[in-house]
């Protein structure tokens, strides 16, 4: 299992030089992330940190009435627990397995070590918590501005990113938990996608059918945060040009066109 899920094909890891991605190479465990999972709950800490190969990780806010909405994606372009690795300790997130598949695990005292010996590692581990902001911030301007169709086009976009296919395992009630709307708006909005001809529609499924138009139809938010990660993660200047022949080491940030702990707790109760 672990030859078919290369730590490097996190863009976290595949940005490290060589001689410092081997040596945490043996600190890392490759763990399957069932949807729905709680990798960590809001103000406590967390052991590990998680970097995804195949799943998808939804960062939440939840409000005292138990109102949810999704702050940001993460995926194999990042990580879970940038908090704690750069010692704020806890967060006033909820992190959840929205997208079943692996990740790596590595806890969360050695990270903080190698970061203290690697100004590699450092740099890309401050890049991504700067890209990591500007998506928090970006979705913050959605939810407040643009349409409910716009952001499913949006929302949609980021797991297409993040996936193999343009099959998103997904129900209306779970998009409207993440976007933080009435599931009759998410229920009407997906049905007109599909009436145009840009999504099929199944149980517990949406099959993307034009990429392109659904680009067309989302909010200029998706091209900003893709923009930013591109600038801030596209390569690591720090990383000896000599290993630039390892394959993905020091490429760009491609978009795709196309159990642990913790697992009592779940969010899925109103997506079925």
């Amino acid at each position: 299992m672990q030859d078919q899920f290369n730590p490097r094909m996190n863009h976290l890891f595949a940005l490290l030089p060589r001689v410092e991605y081997e040596r945490i190479l043996p600190q890392l465990e490759l763990v399957f992330m069932p949807q729905g999972d709680v990798i960590s709950h809001i103000g406590e800490g967390c052991r590990y940190v998680y970097f995804p190969v195949s799943c998808i990780v939804s960062l939440l806010y939840t409000t005292k009435e138990g109102a949810s909405a999704e702050v940001a994606t993460v995926g194999n372009e990042g990580m879970v627990g940038i908090a704690q690795v750069l010692g704020g300790g806890t967060t006033n997130t909820l992190a959840s397995v929205n997208h079943s598949g692996y990740a790596y695990r590595m806890k969360v005292s050695v990270l903080q070590q190698e970061r203290e010996q690697s100004a590699a590692l450092q740099y890309v581990l401050l890049h991504y918590a700067q890209a990591l902001l500007t998506q928090i911030a970006q979705i913050a301007v959605c939810n407040r501005h643009h349409s409910i169709a716009q952001q499913i086009c949006h929302w949609l976009l980021l797991r297409l990113d993040r996936l193999p296919s343009n099959l998103v395992r997904t129900t209306h009630g779970l998009i409207a938990v993440m976007l933080g709307v009435r599931r009759e708006g998410v229920t009407a909005a997906l049905g007109q996608l599909q009436i145009d001809g840009l999504i099929r529609c199944r149980r517990g499924m949406i099959t993307i059918l034009d990429r392109g138009e659904l680009e067309t139809r989302s909010c200029e938010c998706y091209e900003v945060v893709k923009g930013e990660f591109s600038r801030l993660l596209s390569n690591n200047p720090l990383a000896n040009a000599s290993y630039s022949d390892e394959g993905d080491l020091g490429r760009p940030l491609v978009i795709k066109r196309y159990a642990h702990e913790n697992t009592e707790a779940r969010v899925m109760a109103v997506a079925s």
